[in-house]
């Protein structure tokens, strides 16, 4: 932790004090020296993409005021830019050279103000209140639910899922099982985790919850959404959906499995099944998340959060806890 200057007004007309940022994996390995990317010109990076703040000072921005609670946007069109950026579509870059708050190149939203563009800065529903800090990884979850339906919807006629398996009951997986129970589907998450919490958060949504294996689900999913990045699960994922099914990937990780390319290829074909794989939002992934928040029970939502840590605090926030799910760095009070 350490002093910087004051956001200056090239960062964005719009000035907010932080209220939270969440925690996820990729700020871990980013400390661990894994990922991410220092601004030109400097060698340190401002960590922080899942932000929470207050409008201290809109600037000449239209439909901001006062005491709006905001969130930024993390990733940032590329300079040339390429076909998809020039059109808003930044999340499907093709060149490679776009910037993320946070992550790559431009300093993030962990301190206790900063600036944004207008453009960048989403409201959020004043009634989620500290709630709104999980409106990044909704977004994550709701690009991935889009894919699924344009490529299902896309390609059969008659398309009519009704099973989908989340695999993972991290923060991600939780909210693509609202997600998935928001629109009418029979859900069913995997997670290694017996009791606690996420079994609870499983089946408060009217969900049902596993601990076995892919196979072991029934009935067969018709859609499965990744989120563990573990190759053995992706493997399984593969090999378990229905056929016609769509298998989203949007957990990165590592980790092999056994059989070959061969093996999970030919199963694809045979099923007629899709891979895609699933990263990041644009604009109007961020609106239709902040819908999907607005919409959910706010105590549910509520124990999402399961760690609040202070600034000063910072290391605790990023050595993850067995009862984790979604860990804050709070800098004050709605």
């Amino acid at each position: 932790m350490e002093e910087v200057a004051e956001p200056d007004i090239s960062d964005g007309s719009v000035l907010v004090e932080a209220v939270a940022v969440g925690v996820c994996g990729t700020d871990a390995e980013m400390v661990e020296g894994k990922y991410g990317w220092a601004p030109p010109g400097k060698t340190r990076l401002v960590l922080g993409h899942e932000s929470l703040g207050r409008v201290i000072d809109p600037g000449p921005a239209k439909g901001l005021k006062k005491g709006d609670l905001v969130v930024g946007i993390v990733r940032r069109p590329d300079p040339v830019p390429c076909s998809n950026c020039a059109v808003g579509e930044w999340d499907m870059c093709q060149n490679g050279q776009y910037t993320e708050r946070g992550i790559k190149q431009i300093d993030g939203f962990m301190s206790e103000r900063w600036r944004i563009e207008p453009e960048y800065a989403i409201k959020v529903d004043p009634t989620l209140g500290i709630l709104g800090v999980l409106l990044e990884p909704t977004t994550v979850i709701t690009k991935a639910w889009e894919s699924v339906a344009t490529i299902g919807f896309g390609r059969q006629s008659l398309w009519e899922p009704r099973s989908v398996l989340i695999t993972g009951a991290g923060p991600i997986g939780l909210l693509a099982a609202l997600k998935g129970v928001q629109r009418r589907l029979d859900v069913h998450v995997l997670d290694r985790v017996e009791s606690g919490a996420k079994p609870d958060l499983v089946r408060a949504l009217g969900a049902t919850y596993h601990t076995g294996t892919v196979a072991d689900v029934r009935p067969v999913p018709d859609v499965i959404i990744e989120c563990t990045g573990v190759g053995k699960v992706i493997y399984d994922s593969i090999l378990g959906v229905g056929a016609g099914g769509v298998v989203c990937l949007t957990g990165i990780g590592s980790g092999g499995a056994q059989g070959t390319t061969a093996d999970v290829a030919a199963a694809a074909v045979l099923k007629n099944a899709v891979i895609v794989g699933s990263v990041n939002a644009n604009k109007r992934h961020w609106y239709k998340a902040g819908e999907a928040l607005a919409a959910a029970d706010r105590k549910w939502l509520a124990q999402l959060i399961t760690r609040r840590e202070k600034p000063e605090n910072f290391r605790q926030a990023l050595e993850r806890e067995p009862d984790d799910i979604k860990v804050i760095i709070q800098f004050s009070d709605i």
